[in-house]
């Protein structure tokens, strides 16, 4: 059975392509892209917990050991824009299998890295070929998948993300339970080979070729002006453990800069017909991409933030092992698993009404979880708090699976790589504040207080802060939603001539 083709371009809303044909491998397919994202993604937080051995193995200092993990989420969030681009371009079938293959030979040099520098320049190495490979994940499923099928698909992509990051930890530790020796970390790294071939050779089956349009073009100074963006606004987030950022502050004023000239630079494009790396009607014609980009960015300053201070809590508050601090916290990966499958099959029916309650449940899991760590017996609070977190896991599994569908829906074919990436790169950007501005603010109290229990109680709040915000603006849009909806059965000619009120899958 070979790879089928599929058109990349096409006008309207929702890659509502005429010609479409359901591609029959299409869920195989799609379970390849599925395992080879979940890889990339875990490995942003699998290796937090074994950066002790590895920093003791390596004799590194604690500010080199740090861009084993933020050196990682730097080179992720710098690729995903323009490999979305490219995706959209040139092949996202030739793109994911290229990129996934270097992400296998990366992480085998990882494992084999022999000294902390040339561990930290494979991880860069690693990252920058997993943000070429997380943009296709979208932008294929935008292909294969139409309707409510594209539902459930972009439902079991959000269950991917949505415990990717959750499971980290305990994946780590449990790696780091069963490999023996003083170097057991490296099987962080090594058990991505084997899988990672395994996905190779079944995508160069399965995957459905893109047939590129005739004149596939590359803005190659929007990519420059958009890496220095980014570029600006990441490195104060990933020097934030060492204390970097004092000194580099000023380059999140020069990455605002740098992005709003990029912003003015694909505004020129588009008015001179040419191809944008990013084009700026995205936001303002495709309805919904805009704030569902806004209200992913905000809950991922908290989500990703919060599982790097639960770990400190219970591993150097409590003196949990790393595999004990890792099922701590699976009741909410369970639980967010679980969701976002079922959140899949209903968001065509309840829309953003969906991502408004599960927000509302994670912020009422996490702010119960906090309350329970801090007054509870200790001996007893982590397990009292178990089923607080799965409570607030089903509500993480109704907001990210949703909102990636609802986020992507309306856009077209032949712009679903770099919507995609755009919308990952938001999401890092809020993952980075996270990571860092949380912990920062764990070691802050801590060193006032020496009260583990109160520095875990304000980073939670920290980032009920983000999420917070996040409920705000998904409310705003259900209830514009709901007017939409009202006005539709009011006047229902003048609504089906208004593009930003089109719902076409």
């Amino acid at each position: 059975m070979t790879a089928s083709t599929s058109a990349a371009g096409g006008p309207g809303p929702g890659g509502g392509e005429d010609g479409y044909e359901p591609d029959p491998n299409r869920w195989h397919a799609l379970w390849v892209t599925l395992v080879a994202g979940f890889m990339s993604l875990l490995d942003v937080t699998i290796v937090a917990v074994a950066l002790p051995t590895i920093m003791r193995d390596l004799h590194a200092s604690p500010a080199q050991v740090q861009w084993v993990v933020s050196g990682y989420a730097l080179t992720f969030a710098l690729a995903l824009v323009t490999a979305g681009r490219l995706g959209d371009a040139l092949d996202r079938r030739r793109i994911f299998l290229l990129a996934l293959s270097a992400f296998v030979i990366f992480s085998a040099a990882c494992g084999a890295a022999p000294s902390i520098t040339l561990l930290v320049v494979a991880r860069l190495a690693q990252g920058l070929a997993a943000g070429f490979m997380a943009p296709q994940n979208s932008a294929l499923i935008q292909q294969m998948f139409r309707g409510a099928e594209r539902g459930r698909a972009f439902g079991l992509f959000g269950a991917v993300v949505g415990i990717s990051s959750a499971v980290g930890p305990l994946t780590g530790g449990t790696i780091l339970a069963l490999a023996s020796g003083g170097q057991g970390w490296r099987w962080i790294f090594y058990v991505n080979v084997p899988i990672g071939v395994l996905a190779v050779l079944l995508g160069r089956r399965l995957l459905p070729r893109t047939r590129p349009s005739g004149r596939a073009q590359v803005d190659l100074p929007g990519v420059l002006l958009l890496g220095l963006g980014v570029l600006a606004l990441m490195c104060p987030l990933v020097l934030a453990d060492s204390g970097g950022i004092r000194r580099v502050w000023w380059l999140f004023l020069l990455g605002a800069a740098i992005l709003t000239g990029f912003a003015l630079w694909q505004r020129r494009l588009v008015a001179r017909d040419a191809q944008p790396l990013l084009d700026p009607r995205l936001f303002t014609t495709v309805r919904g991409y805009a704030i569902g980009a806004g209200i992913g960015t905000l809950y991922f300053i908290g989500f990703s933030g919060v599982w790097l201070v639960f770990a400190l809590f219970y591993q150097r508050g409590l003196g949990f092992s790393p595999l004990r601090s890792g099922l701590a916290v699976t009741p909410f990966a369970l639980g967010s698993a679980s969701a976002a499958v079922v959140a899949g099959r209903l968001v065509d029916r309840y829309g953003r009404l969906l991502t408004v309650c599960g927000l509302g449940g994670v912020i009422a899991g996490l702010g119960g979880t906090a309350l329970l760590l801090r007054f509870a017996p200790l001996h007893s609070a982590p397990w009292l708090a178990a089923p607080v977190l799965f409570l607030g896991g089903i509500g993480s599994g109704f907001v990210v699976s949703p909102n990636i569908t609802m986020t992507l829906r309306d856009v077209p074919v032949r712009m679903a790589g770099a919507a995609g990436g755009a919308l990952q790169t938001g999401q890092r950007l809020g993952a980075a504040l996270g990571t860092a501005a949380l912990p920062g603010l764990f070691y802050l109290v801590l060193g006032r207080s020496h009260d583990y229990r109160g520095a875990l109680v304000a980073a939670l709040v920290a980032g009920l802060i983000g999420m917070v915000a996040s409920f705000a603006l998904a409310t705003f849009d259900w209830q514009r939603d709901r007017r939409a909806s009202r006005r539709h059965r009011t006047c229902p000619d003048e609504i089906a001539h208004d593009p930003m009120h089109a719902r076409q899958s």
